[in-house]
């Protein structure tokens, strides 16, 4: 079995970097920003599907879809930001993720790349927006022409019970 050559940053083994660990996110636009979520975090990318809806669930929980047999939760990421829905369209994904055992699903505009970064290259976040959304940022990232906004998606779902999860599964 061949190993994985090491990937080379200006002749430089990336793990030589002293910037700190090296992480690869995915990033995804929802309206015109472009937020980014450690790939560690994925499971995998779906084009949109049917969602059925669940009654009694929270605003921005959308509802649910089978995947492979099992239920998962699909939440619409811009209602949970305090963002206007948006229109589903053929760029529109749903981001698989794992928290605390569960599948959860984030309705996404469109997704873009897998990128990497450096932990000492996230800059903190800056004070501005509203407290919902704020609580769900690690920091941002400065890529090219264009600012990114990591997500810490373990306090979006810190209390299952707030984001209508519990009662569902």
């Amino acid at each position: 079995m061949s190993e994985l050559a090491p990937i080379k940053e200006n002749g430089k083994s990336l793990s030589e970097n002293k910037k700190g660990e090296l992480l690869q996110y995915l990033t995804f636009k929802l309206i015109d920003e472009t937020y980014g979520i450690n790939v560690m975090q994925i499971k995998e990318v779906l084009r949109y599907s049917e969602i059925a809806p669940v009654p009694g669930a929270p605003s921005y929980v959308l509802g649910i879809v089978n995947l492979r047999g099992n239920v998962v939760t699909v939440v619409d990421t811009r209602v949970r930001f305090s963002l206007p829905e948006c229109t589903i369209s053929d760029d529109t994904r749903i981001i698989i993720i794992e928290h605390d055992g569960e599948q959860v699903g984030l309705l996404v505009d469109a997704v873009q790349e897998v990128f990497y970064l450096y932990q000492g290259e996230i800059e903190q976040s800056p004070s501005v927006g509203n407290d919902e959304a704020l609580m769900f940022i690690q920091g941002v990232y400065q890529k090219d022409e264009e600012l990114v906004i990591l997500l810490e998606l373990d306090r979006m779902f810190e209390h299952n019970e707030a984001l209508g999860i519990a009662a569902m599964s």
